[in-house]
């Protein structure tokens, strides 16, 4: 039995050639099947080159387990999880890798009602199914459907209910697609909002979907992939911009000078969108950066729920607490009347309106910065994560008020606070670091030199 090294946490992901094949995608796309009972299933994929190939030992896979395929084509991941739950689906899949690099691909995967996979059809049962390979003869009765059009379309129509175009002002916004697959989509919900008035410009950069990736994977949470958007909004006296990643579930807001705005600021601005309009709903974060976006939603009269890192775990938690909207630091944001998924659009049409209705989107996240400052994620390669965070939890521990062990490890040092994580694939450390008002420099360097020393 061959053992596959691309099932990771909560999707699927390798190098190509090393982890995943077409070969191994037939496998996979047999196990996803038969672990779900399946017999419909959505099948969208990203710009990527391979993901072509990948997608068609998919479909061949999904039609010998006897599967109606609905076909996306070249879509969002947003787009599989809306379509999941549009047809009544038995389970969807998107051929992405999102921003890893170009030798890389993967599927991410949700079961029926855009779910989760949870433990009893969760990835553990689909690898040993893969692995063992034992599929015998391939079923009948199944076929391929094209339904992008009218996937898109109901797609789009979901997008612009979070959005009131009465409300929207004039706005010259720059949007910047990374050559991913967000350029086709967004286009579709431009003309939308065009439809119904919104006074908008678009400038788009980047816009045309290329697997070859000219200027780069799209990452925008990477600081040297910022500047092509910040110099475009200076350049065009924008309003803000936004950028996406290769699959567009994550969006990254820039302000009208260029600046880029960290995810737990949005993270908070949404939250309190939502709980203006409904009193007392939950929203769940994750661990990393909280301060900020617990203290909105205190002050809004909201439920701050803290939930692992990671979209299986946010939207698992979104489902278990009936929470109306979740968001993550690294730009994740979940909506509960978005199938409880992540969306990389909704959030783009929802700071439309919120610029339009409050003003400027730096004034917005001023007072924000100024009363919770955050160190953004500080990645340090290390031969030995486990030694380096227990460097760190050794010094810190005896003086912390609070604990935490959800995701990594979490000291709350008082006025401030920092999380730990070590990565799943590769020997990095992540660092976030957090303080009520505090420069944070000093904390910064002394952590830094434990890791690294």
């Amino acid at each position: 039995m061959n053992v596959l090294t691309c099932f990771k946490a909560y999707d699927i992901r390798g190098q190509l050639g090393v982890d995943l094949d077409a070969g191994i995608a037939y496998r996979i796309g047999r196990g996803f099947a038969r672990a779900l009972g399946a017999r419909r299933i959505v099948l969208g994929r990203d710009i990527r080159a391979s993901s072509v190939e990948l997608s068609e030992a998919l479909t061949r896979a999904l039609m010998d387990e006897g599967c109606e395929v609905l076909d996306l084509g070249l879509s969002g991941t947003e787009e599989m999880y809306f379509a999941t739950s549009h047809f009544d689906a038995d389970g969807g899949i998107c051929v992405t890798a999102s921003h890893n690099p170009m030798d890389y691909n993967g599927f991410k995967m949700v079961r029926a009602g855009s779910a989760p996979l949870d433990a009893a059809t969760g990835l553990a049962r689909i690898k040993a199914l893969a692995e063992a390979d034992d599929f015998g003869p391939a079923r009948t009765g199944g076929g391929v459907v094209d339904c992008s059009v009218e996937a898109r379309a109901g797609y789009v129509a979901r997008v612009l209910e979070f959005v009131d175009v009465a409300a929207l002002t004039p706005l010259k916004v720059v949007v910047n697609a990374g050559n991913g697959a967000a350029g086709p989509t967004f286009d579709a919900i431009a003309e939308g909002l065009k439809a119904q008035g919104a006074p908008l410009e678009f400038i788009r950069i980047h816009h045309e979907p290329d697997g070859s990736f000219p200027h780069g994977i799209p990452n925008p949470l990477l600081v040297e992939n910022r500047a092509p958007t910040a110099e475009a909004v200076r350049a065009h006296d924008a309003d803000l911009g936004v950028a996406w990643d290769g699959d567009f579930d994550r969006c990254f807001f820039f302000d009208a000078e260029g600046g880029f705005v960290d995810g737990e600021y949005i993270v908070g601005l949404l939250a309190e969108v939502f709980l203006l309009r409904e009193n007392g709903a939950k929203i769940i974060h994750d661990p990393r950066v909280i301060w900020n976006t617990r203290d909105v939603v205190a002050k809004a009269g909201g439920e701050a729920i803290q939930a692992r890192t990671g979209h299986a775990f946010i939207k698992q938690s979104m489902r278990d607490h009936g929470a109306v909207y979740g968001g993550e630091m690294s730009a994740h944001h979940y909506f509960r009347d978005f199938v409880h998924c992540d969306s990389g659009m909704v959030p783009m049409v929802m700071m439309l309106e919120l610029v339009s209705r409050k003003g400027a989107l730096g004034d917005l996240v001023a007072a924000r910065r100024a009363a919770f400052p955050s160190s953004g994620e500080i990645n340090f390669t290390i031969e030995d994560p486990k030694a380096a965070i227990a460097r760190v939890r050794a010094a810190y521990e005896p003086a912390a008020r609070g604990v935490d062990e959800t995701d990594g490890i979490s000291l709350d040092m008082g006025d401030w606070r920092f999380n730990l994580r070590s990565s799943n694939t590769e020997p990095v450390v992540r660092l976030n670091m957090e303080s009520r008002g505090l420069d944070l420099a000093p904390h910064v360097a002394k952590i830094s030199a434990l890791l690294t020393g």
